[in-house]
């Protein structure tokens, strides 16, 4: 008997023991964990970006698999797949690696294969995790598994534009290579402008893959305009080409203002011999780099990525080798969470593609992950603490804090001058360090430091010149038929004359730079024009600015503004003035004859009338008639300038 019951317990145990090994072989609604779940990594592997990427994804991917708390008992395997800087090959190699049952793929790094991709990702319910397509355009609903691991143009270009707006720029010149890249990044800065009271003036655009003549046309075209101020947006692998051909045209020089997009940091950030040619071609520019707050997690990194290169591996830090190495430990942590709630890894049949008869492309191949929804779901719940900082997302499906450095470069590197972020706008201070401090702080009082401008400089550019062939103004004159004082026809050169043309032509003369324009005449010369239509022309641009003895009034000012007047309004007498000589008389010059006159009998009838008043009881006014007469002149003349209080 006690051996059986003895036998009975140690059977539960064994029992217990196995169903303890067996839950910690499945999740916790006991589906089984999969061995080995596969993540695809699609970019460039020959370019600066995927130099950067590669050794940090391989390394993540080792990292996650060397970590017993993350996947414990599950395989992260990767599949990468080489895009060529070709859209057509892009995607191609996206359609295979899916085609491979990846619960995720890394990537893709271009912009323009993202938006291909991603349509086929919202059908096989796929994520995909870009640590480098910046369009601003993807982050819209139309690609809800399109998650972007880096920063958008959105916010880059927000900080162009307030780097534009700090040195009160308001024309600038959009270079930037026509793809999606390049595109949506200009239109972002378009609008990030216009919120700045700025705008583009022109947008001259490059094939991808252009060449040094094609560019050295759009330069030349470019330079012949009034804005100096370039806004260079285009792709880190041919993007040097464009600063080269500037240096050869004289473009680099005083003057000129050169604002590059975080490529040029990420070309200058890869191998030394390039990072030589990058500062030696780009003297002066300002450039932008996403700001990768130094950690601990970063030092260590480091010491791996320099092992790495020297195994023969061409590898450098930059934030997109952050962006990349976060991105691996996003989808791991994303799809712990994922088993860990009971969900399966598994996969089925698109019923839209088995539809498809008679095709030899195999598209059966393509197989919809179940419950991708979910693991979308994770992924964008992230929070933890990468390489580039804080991993967490916006509803927006954007990373939190985006924030860049304003770097200068000068001599044989470059300087940090400021940073930006959407929470701080442009600061000296890092972005980390506002966080936790009010807006109003001293410590964002400078919000740049100095630049060194082309030319080697520190006066600020300008930033415009008066063009080689630019349009002349359009001034619009009143062809008058009276007061042609003013304005009126004349046959010399201009076609006008007149005191508001003299006055207008003295004006543009004391401006440093010369300014062309033509005088168009307003009107049939039968009958004086509408004053109110011509400020109207120039309200709608028709003209560009209106001459003449225009008055100002409320209606007027709604539609254009107006100098200051230069000459007095109001009733006025013009009279012409005569020299007269000044004699021992002159006070007798504010009135007339009859005016004297008519105040001397009035004196006399004061006098008059004092004495008849006063002769009765005043001894002073009494005696011989002679002396009477006398009294009362006196009287009278004295009363000019005395003021009697008695007799």
């Amino acid at each position: 008997m006690g051996s059986a019951h003895f036998a009975a317990i140690l059977l539960c145990v064994c029992i217990i023991a196995g169903g303890a090994i067996a839950d910690s072989q499945n999740g916790t609604n006991g589906v089984s964990r999969p061995a080995e779940v596969r993540i695809g990594a699609l970019f460039t592997f020959d370019s600066v970006i995927g130099r950067a990427a590669k050794p940090a994804i391989e390394l993540a991917v080792a990292d996650v698999n060397a970590d017993p708390t993350v996947l414990p008992g599950t395989k992260l395997s990767l599949l990468m797949q080489d895009t060529n800087c070709s859209g057509f090959v892009g995607t191609i190699e996206a359609l295979q690696l899916l085609a491979k049952d990846v619960i995720a793929v890394l990537g893709p790094q271009s912009s323009a294969i993202a938006h291909i991709i991603s349509h086929a990702a919202n059908k096989l319910q796929v994520p995909l995790i870009s640590f480098a397509a910046s369009d601003p355009t993807l982050s819209s609903l139309e690609y809800p598994y399109f998650v972007r691991a880096t920063q958008s143009d959105y916010y880059q270009m927000s900080a162009v534009a307030s780097i534009i707006s700090q040195y009160q720029w308001r024309e600038v010149i959009a270079i930037y290579v026509d793809d999606d890249y390049g595109r949506g990044g200009i239109t972002a800065l378009g609008d990030a402008l216009a919120k700045k009271m700025s705008k583009i003036a022109y947008k001259a655009k490059l094939p991808p893959g252009a060449g040094r003549t094609a560019i050295q046309d759009m330069l030349m075209q470019v330079n012949e305009m009034e804005s100096r101020v370039y806004v260079v947006h285009v792709n880190p692998d041919s993007g040097m080409t464009v600063f080269s051909a500037a240096k050869s045209l004289g473009m680099m020089s005083s003057g000129y203002v050169w604002i590059a997009t975080d490529w040029l940091s990420a070309v200058i950030d890869s191998s030394g011999h390039v990072a030589s040619d990058a500062t030696e071609n780009t003297q002066g520019v300002i450039m932008l780099h996403q700001h990768v707050a130094d950690s601990g997690i970063q030092q260590s990194l480091l010491p791996k990525l320099n092992s790495l290169t020297r195994k023969g591996n061409r590898s450098s830090f930059s934030s997109y080798t952050a962006h990349a190495y976060d991105s691996v430990w996003l989808v791991a942590h994303a799809v712990e969470q994922f088993l860990s709630a009971g969900n399966a890894v598994s996969f089925s049949a698109n019923q839209n593609l088995q539809a498809i008869k008679g095709s030899s492309l195999q598209l059966d191949s393509l197989r919809v992950l179940n419950n991708g929804d979910k693991l979308l779901e994770k992924v964008l719940q992230a929070n933890f603490t990468g390489v580039s900082g804080q991993v967490q997302f916006t509803l927006d499906r954007n990373l939190i804090h985006p924030a860049y450095d304003i770097l200068n470069i000068g001599g044989t590197g470059f300087r940090t001058i400021g940073y930006w972020s959407n929470f701080s706008g442009l600061s000296v201070a890092a972005p980390e360090n506002l966080h936790s401090v009010p807006l109003n702080s001293t410590t964002n009082d400078i919000q740049l430091h100095s630049v060194i401008w082309p030319g080697q400089t520190a006066e600020k550019p300008r930033g415009w010149v008066f063009p080689y062939h630019g349009k002349l103004l359009r001034i619009g004159v009143p062809l008058r038929t009276s007061y042609n004082e003013f304005v009126m026809q004349d046959d010399g050169p201009d076609g006008v004359k007149g005191f508001s043309v003299d006055v207008f032509k003295s004006a543009i003369s004391l401006l440093p730079y010369p300014v062309g324009c033509t005088f168009v005449l307003f009107g049939d010369g039968l009958k004086n024009p509408s004053y109110s239509d011509l400020v109207q022309k120039v309200s709608e641009n028709y003209f560009d600015a209106a001459i003449g003895d225009i008055s100002i009034v409320t209606n007027r000012t709604r539609l254009v503004d107006f100098t200051q007047p230069y000459t007095e309004s109001g009733l006025i007498i013009v009279a012409p003035a005569r020299e007269t000589e000044s004699n021992a008389w002159a006070f007798l010059k504010p009135f007339t004859f009859q005016m004297w006159c008519v105040l001397g009998l009035l004196f006399l009838f004061v006098g008059t009338v004092v004495w008849i008043l006063e002769h009765r009881t005043n001894t002073e006014f009494r005696g011989t008639p002679r002396q009477q007469i006398m009294t009362v002149c006196w009287f009278s003349f004295s009363t000019m300038f005395f003021a009697h209080s008695k007799f």
